[in-house]
């Protein structure tokens, strides 16, 4: 399902010489449509596709997965004057979702895995220091830190810090997801193996069926294959629909498969 239908770029009467305001990308923009549950983002470092794609999460109100809440973490600060120039149109607003960063990630993890390691060695003290007493006041003593463990490991797994980066996030994706939701997903390939793209692509087209919707900033051409993805290019201003083959970064990736000696010798 298509929840956001729209969003247009309100620059009247402002100032324009403001980060991210005077980016070309923003400037030559006015509205982009989502004609599909998902929607790529695609273009070169620097184009203007994750700054567009915070200043959404910031406008839609999503929680930033890993991090503080977008209205209060400082990292989305210098977006916010474009998310108050941003106008929403929505087909059926909904509340469930989330915005994830890959650096967000590996922060959310290593967060989870800390906080793990302290029930467990609160585990530990509780052993230590009910030898001598009953074992219900120990087990009353033990029921926070357990039940913590617990919830953890069932939601993500047991310890996440232990997996692969690929097998955490996806673990940690599909623990989050719900259907009916909208994603906001920035470069989510650097966290992943080719085959663990695949993974994810299969949990993508799973939630489609169940009225989520993606818009993914990336620069993976295995993600960019979604079936009848809209993919918007953002080295053009304004960012415009383009098919899969006329992308420049499934040429390249094409190209160089194709023969990688020659580019190898052409550096």
């Amino acid at each position: 399902m298509i929840h956001l239908r729209e969003i247009a770029v309100k620059l009247k009467n402002t100032n324009n010489d403001q980060y991210p305001l005077n980016t070309p990308v923003v400037k030559g923009m006015t509205q982009i449509s989502f004609t599909s549950p998902v929607t790529m983002f695609v273009g070169e470092n620097g184009s203007g596709k994750s700054t567009l794609l915070e200043a959404i999460a910031i406008s839609a109100e999503l929680p930033a997965v890993g991090s503080d809440e977008v209205t209060k973490d400082v990292t989305f600060q210098a977006v916010q004057p474009l998310a108050d120039r941003l106008q929403l149109i929505w087909n059926k607003r909904t509340h469930r979702g989330f915005f994830l960063r890959t650096e967000d990630f590996f922060g959310f993890v290593k967060r989870m895995h800390t906080l793990r390691s302290s029930m467990l060695d609160e585990l530990e003290r509780i052993e230590r220091e009910y030898q001598s007493r009953s074992d219900y006041a120990k087990a009353l003593a033990r029921t926070p830190a357990v039940s913590s463990v617990n919830a953890l490991d069932q939601r993500y797994g047991e310890d996440l810090d232990a997996q692969s980066h690929g097998e955490s996030f996806l673990a940690l994706f599909q623990s989050r997801i719900v259907p009916g939701g909208i994603y906001l997903l920035d470069e989510p390939e650097a966290a992943l193996s080719p085959i663990s793209q695949l993974g994810l692509i299969a949990m993508i087209n799973e939630m489609i069926s169940k009225d989520a919707q993606f818009v993914i900033a990336t620069h993976s051409p295995i993600l960019m294959a979604i079936p009848e993805a809209l993919l918007l290019d953002f080295d053009q201003i304004p960012p415009c629909a383009r098919s899969y083959n006329e992308l420049d970064h499934v040429q390249l990736y094409r190209a160089f498969l194709n023969d990688p000696d020659a580019f190898i010798r052409r550096l």
